[in-house]
């Protein structure tokens, strides 16, 4: 074999066989953890998706929208939610203070698997207008808070994995990664969610874009409370971490499972600010 030496195991000394039996081990393990955690990661995405939150809901809340050396602006609103049997979530929003955007709606259509329909009702135009998936990354009434952050994102539309643990305060919390499957799907190439176990409530996401190593945004729980049976959070700050913009929005008023009615969820209610007030909290 003009002096060719095949590899075999006679050849290898005893060390080398143990130190390639060692990083066979190393290797097989990290691929078993890195399963586990995608694994873990998916069923935990899936436990926040379906968290309980009542098979409807009405609240009334204040925006409050801020940043240094400027006065903060107070926007009231009363928001509506139903969930139907068909797995679709259907969502309604309405301001009514101050005066220049008193009447404005946005009603949100979300369905499992598919894109979200969203249609926005400006009193100006007195005409509900389609959002297009393309201004997904817009910023709602001037706040911090996008278009595609008031949808409910399906799970299957990310690749989850859990990424450790992490304090939240003094709250422990386990981190889960979620980054888009397809990249033109999301104005986020990445969310990193730091979940309080007990309750399945993120108590702070991180949003991450494309090109950036840190967060652009961030939202932080502020309180959460346990109302007739569901945890519900009250007060929540989102902030814009690279021009120092921020919006709260705090929870005045809400009730669960009121039987809320599908009319409540249509393009005609969008447009007759009437119709809705006989449920608001």
């Amino acid at each position: 074999m003009n002096g060719i030496i095949s590899p075999t195991h006679k050849n290898l000394p005893n060390y080398s066989m143990r130190h390639l039996a060692l990083i066979l081990l190393f290797m097989l393990s990290f691929l078993s953890a890195q399963s586990l955690a995608a694994t873990d990661g998916t069923a935990l995405a899936k436990k926040l998706y379906e968290r309980p939150d009542g098979s409807d809901a009405s609240l009334h809340a204040t925006m409050i929208l801020s940043k240094k050396g400027s006065k903060p602006r107070y926007r009231t609103l009363y928001s509506y939610r139903l969930d139907n049997e068909n797995g679709e979530t259907w969502s309604l929003m309405r301001f009514t203070e101050p005066a220049d955007i008193n009447g404005t709606g946005l009603l949100t259509h979300d369905r499992p698997g598919d894109d979200s329909s969203q249609w926005i009702y400006l009193p100006a135009l007195d005409r509900a207008r389609r959002i297009s998936s393309s201004r997904k990354g817009g910023r709602f009434v001037g706040s911090d808070i996008y278009y595609e952050d008031l949808r409910k994102r399906d799970v299957g539309k990310d690749q989850h994995r859990i990424i450790g643990s992490g304090m939240v305060g003094r709250t422990a919390t386990t981190r889960l990664e979620s980054i888009p499957l397809d990249p033109d799907n999301s104005v986020y190439s990445k969310r990193i969610s730091w979940v309080h176990m007990n309750t399945l409530v993120p108590l702070q996401v991180d949003y991450y874009t494309a090109g950036n190593e840190s967060p652009v945004k961030r939202m932080k729980v502020n309180k959460i409370q346990k109302l007739q049976g569901y945890w519900t959070v009250l007060d929540n700050t989102v902030y814009d971490l690279e021009s120092g913009h921020q919006t709260r929005l705090v929870t005045r008023a809400i009730k669960y499972d009121q039987q809320l009615p599908v009319k409540l969820f249509s393009r005609q209610t969008l447009s007759d600010t009437r119709m809705e007030q006989a449920y608001r909290p």
